[in-house]
């Protein structure tokens, strides 16, 4: 993953998630915070097992989303999309989502819910920036 990519992730706090409805297969979007883990692309997010988007991802784990600055900058276009899959919970990658989401959102150590995974598989930033519609991408190599 790039470095520009790795960075802009870190240091925001909220995405965008959208996964596939079950019987209509329309596309519902959800807004989280999350946790950043660089080394391995992951996301890592806290939601109560009984939400609309936790009983369809339990269902079809693949997604998609975005992440805009928490500082939106109208003169600077700049974000990323994503895809991915959700990661079963007892997934040996997905065992350091609780401590690295609570340590970004310590507040959520008071709200109870699931957490959960995203292994991200492909990124497209814009980053205007660079240059105008400058794009890096990103894609997961097994």
């Amino acid at each position: 993953m790039t470095d520009n990519i790795q960075k802009f992730i870190t240091s925001q706090t909220c995405a965008s998630v959208c996964c596939i409805g079950l019987q209509s297969k329309l596309p519902f979007c959800f807004s989280c915070y999350y946790a950043f883990n660089s080394k391995e692309g992951l996301l890592f997010f806290k939601s109560s097992a009984t939400t609309h988007h936790s009983i369809l991802i339990s269902k079809n784990p693949f997604v998609s989303g975005t992440i805009l600055p928490d500082k939106l900058n109208s003169l600077a276009v700049v974000g990323i999309q994503f895809e991915g899959v959700v990661l079963a919970a007892n997934n040996p990658m997905a065992a350091q989502a609780f401590k690295q989401y609570h340590t970004k959102h310590p507040l959520a150590l008071a709200i109870a819910g699931n957490m959960w995974t995203i292994q991200l598989t492909q990124i497209k930033m814009t980053d205007s920036s660079l240059g105008f519609g400058k794009k890096s991408i990103w894609d997961k190599v097994d």
